[in-house]
């Protein structure tokens, strides 16, 4: 097991590349379900500005910036636990493995947000697009992890 300074590096490439694939996602999601490509990120923003966010269109540091960043925290959170629990699986660099396990991560961190997490808690952007296009959330999600594991355990 990794000491936490360890734990938190290891999550930072695949984080970063997760938060940008699935936001990337999120946003073209948001444009065509909600008519704002930012519609998705300042609904994440209900964290600390309650259900006023879910009815925000127009790109704002209160709520754009905010949700944002609750979402590439959230990100590097679940990019860390992938690395620390799959790292072994990761260091074998085989790809459909590699896919897999990122995919396995994108589907518990999804169970997690819509099954036992509080409401106040929740993501936010279901609120602004449909379950299809969460789905696709989750995939470039996983697709995130899966480049970012892969940059992780490149052979040197």
């Amino acid at each position: 097991m990794d000491n936490w300074k360890q734990v938190i590096a290891k999550g930072i490439v695949p984080g970063t590349i997760a938060s940008l694939t699935s936001t990337g996602a999120l946003a073209l999601r948001s444009h065509q379900e909600s008519g704002s490509m930012f519609a998705g990120a300042n609904a994440i923003s209900h964290w600390l500005w309650g259900d006023k966010a879910f009815g925000k269109d127009a790109p704002t540091w209160k709520y754009t910036l905010v949700g944002y960043a609750i979402h590439h925290a959230s990100a590097h959170f679940w990019a860390s636990i992938f690395e620390q629990v799959a790292g072994k699986v990761l260091d074998k660099r085989k790809p459909g493995v590699t896919v897999a396990a990122a995919v396995a991560a994108a589907g518990v961190a999804c169970f997690v947000d819509y099954q036992l997490t509080p409401q106040r808690l929740k993501p936010g952007y279901e609120e602004r697009v449909s379950k299809p296009s969460l789905a696709l959330v989750y995939g470039a999600f996983a697709i995130g992890l899966a480049a970012g594991a892969w940059f992780n355990h490149r052979r040197h």
